[in-house]
């Protein structure tokens, strides 16, 4: 890997370690068109899988099988992996810009 790159990624993986960071950068990943689980997974093991778990107060073989997108977690598993960033999954209406004809 070219120097550059090491030290762009050594650098986000720092960055990482910072709640708000951490949330703003999986909001700013799905808004982007990112998965839930690549943006949470890419977080976490920056983190660290093992301290994370703790964290989240779950074990951490539960923690990867939730972020591998070969797998399909609950929404109470990515909500209880989003919840130390602060964050929930919820369902919104999508309003229209168009106006519907009466």
């Amino acid at each position: 890997m070219a120097r550059r790159s090491l030290d762009w990624n050594e650098g986000l993986s720092r960055d990482l370690h910072n709640a708000e960071f951490a949330k703003e950068f999986i909001l700013a990943a799905i808004e982007e068109g990112a998965s839930i689980q690549a943006a949470l997974g890419k977080v976490i093991r920056a983190f660290g899988v093992k301290e994370f778990a703790k964290r989240a107060k779950m074990a951490s073989s539960n923690v990867l099988r939730a972020i591998d997108g070969r797998h399909n977690p609950t929404q109470d598993t990515l909500n209880r992996l989003l919840k130390p960033f602060g964050l929930r999954l919820t369902v919104m209406t999508v309003e229209s810009n168009r106006r519907r004809a009466g």
